[in-house]
């Protein structure tokens, strides 16, 4: 990356989510995953949430955003102006989560009484369900509906940051709003863990790695080779591989594809996924295909650093991994 830099490319530091297809390519990836996959069935279910989230993001409706003013002092301060975990959030949301659910009912499958249950509750009730979500806190979360609310919150803060960038912004091309934080390891926009990490082969520095928002989709600069919990250089990689030690591809995607970058230091790790082995990988799709290998990788001791809200799972009574400070 540094040679590359020097070479004359300049590594864009954000990538914002990309509005008219963010959610289409990711649910026409889990499609691709899903053939001949053990987890076929719940792929393809999450497919048709990020369908539904496509759908619903085009017809959101605009709604006040943060003010100028703020973006400069979140800016000022190194922190993420759009903090999930103690933002107010419009009523759209809501309006988006039910109609996620009314889309989801005409389905078959065992998710029907969980969505009955969902549609069933008040504003009062998803609001607490929101906020146990965005504030890591297991305690009272229902996990199966957990989903479903992770994807009405993440059309309504991909929709958020896109709606703050064209209203502060100099016009549809202009350099993202959003600047660095204190927290590397955390999203710029809205504060949330990363679900992954992508090696990408396009723009003006191929090979540049980015991390994923869990729940923007924003995707943020950090260096190759580095930490994303505690910044140290004491990384290996693990991957599925067969008991001679070639690449092994049980998730859908390419041999190669998809790894855990893993920290000696702080022993935390991270999914990285790399377009030079597979072009389609998506941070959310192919993170969540992958699911054998974070079990792998968690049976020697390492926590991992990031969440992906389409598949929670544990001890009720254990914390989340907690979204940044501030």
């Amino acid at each position: 990356e540094e040679i590359a830099t020097r070479g004359g490319g300049e590594t864009p530091f954000l990538r914002l989510p990309h509005g008219p297809s963010v959610f289409a390519d990711r649910a026409m990836r889990l499609r691709q995953l899903a053939a001949g996959h053990a987890m076929r069935d719940y792929l393809i279910f999450v497919a048709d949430i990020a369908d539904a989230q496509q759908r619903l993001l085009n017809a959101m409706p605009s709604f006040p955003v943060l003010g100028a003013d703020l973006l400069r002092q979140a800016a000022l301060a190194g922190v993420a102006p759009l903090p999930a975990p103690d933002w107010v959030r419009d009523p759209a949301w809501r309006g988006t989560l039910r109609a996620l659910v009314a889309a989801l009912q005409t389905r078959d499958g065992p998710a029907q009484e969980t969505l009955v249950t969902l549609a069933g509750l008040d504003d009062e009730a998803l609001e607490q369900q929101a906020d146990r979500l965005l504030n890591g806190v297991m305690l009272g979360l229902d996990l199966g509906a957990a989903p479903l609310i992770a994807a009405a919150l993440q059309v309504y803060f991909t929709r958020l940051v896109l709606l703050t960038q064209e209203l502060h912004g100099d016009g549809p091309e202009s350099p993202p709003l959003f600047g660095r934080v204190d927290e590397s390891g955390a999203c710029p926009c809205c504060a949330m863990r990363p679900a992954s990490s992508i090696v990408r082969i396009d723009g003006p520095v191929p090979g540049q790695r980015y991390l994923h928002c869990a729940l923007c989709s924003t995707q943020w600069h950090k260096v190759r080779i580095e930490c994303t919990h505690c910044g140290s250089d004491k990384v290996h990689f693990q991957s599925l591989q067969t008991s001679d030690g070639r690449p092994l591809s049980s998730t859908g995607a390419r041999a190669g594809a998809v790894q855990a970058e893993c920290c000696d230091a702080c022993d935390h790790y991270l999914k990285i996924v790399h377009m030079d082995k597979d072009p389609q990988v998506d941070p959310i799709a192919d993170d969540l295909a992958s699911l054998t290998l974070d079990l792998l990788v968690a049976e020697t001791g390492k926590t991992r650093h990031g969440i992906n809200l389409m598949l929670l799972f544990g001890d009720p009574e254990a914390p989340l991994p907690e979204a940044a400070d501030g």
